[in-house]
């Protein structure tokens, strides 16, 4: 199992802009191509302006082969698109992670 958590950070008072523009065209397209995430989730406390997403793949493989075709999706291109427009995001992490031995299942 792979575990992609991706944290992204958005200009002050963007942050609302961004996830309901994700809501109304990214998310349909995102959740057909990669499944349903284990958490889509912005912060109580901390940075204001973060929010995180958590996918859960078989492997590698499944990872790379589910993101090209969500990458060929023109709903998800167009999405991209207006993402940029918008210009509401200012950074990205991505962390690839397993988990251990005694981490619950997690689908």
């Amino acid at each position: 199992m792979l575990v992609d958590v991706r944290t992204y950070i958005c200009k002050p008072g963007t942050i609302n802009a961004h996830l309901a523009l994700y809501e109304e065209f990214g998310k349909a397209p995102q959740y057909r191509c990669l499944g349903a995430p284990l958490a889509f989730m912005k912060g109580e406390t901390g940075n204001p302006n973060e929010f995180v997403h958590i996918w859960v793949y078989e492997n590698a493989g499944d990872r790379e082969a589910k993101r090209a075709t969500l990458w060929a999706d023109p709903e998800w291109l167009a999405y991209t698109k207006n993402s940029a427009e918008l210009g509401a995001l200012e950074s990205q992490k991505n962390k690839l992670m397993v988990p251990t031995s005694f981490c619950p299942p997690l689908k």
